[in-house]
């Protein structure tokens, strides 16, 4: 991350995602990691600060089409940009799906 201040669930930035730009909202904060060795720092961390890494559930505002990143990775990186600056880069470990019929 590369942001002035914190970040806490429920910012909503911009993704950029292969030609997508479309707002997200981050839902959850699910695991601060190292971003040298993978490895977990903390679980459900309350913020994050300039140059941590995390695992994040993130809602889009709009529909979008993305991938997981192992299963076709130009789909599956993406950029966070704020205020006009790139505040962080990473790759989508997992897709949920909505039903494409619209039910619910």
């Amino acid at each position: 991350m590369n942001h002035l201040g914190q970040i806490k669930n429920g910012y909503t930035p911009v993704l950029d995602c292969h030609t997508s730009h479309i707002a997200v909202k981050f839902s959850e904060i699910l695991t601060k990691i190292d971003w040298r060795t993978g490895h977990e720092i903390e679980k459900e961390p309350k913020f994050l600060k300039n140059s941590e890494a995390a695992i994040i559930n993130m809602t889009p505002i709009k529909p979008m089409e993305v991938e997981a990143y192992s299963a076709y990775p130009p789909l599956g990186r993406f950029a966070i940009r704020d205020m006009r600056q790139t505040v962080g880069v990473g790759v989508i470990k997992s897709v949920v799906k909505k039903d494409p019929s619209g039910a619910k």
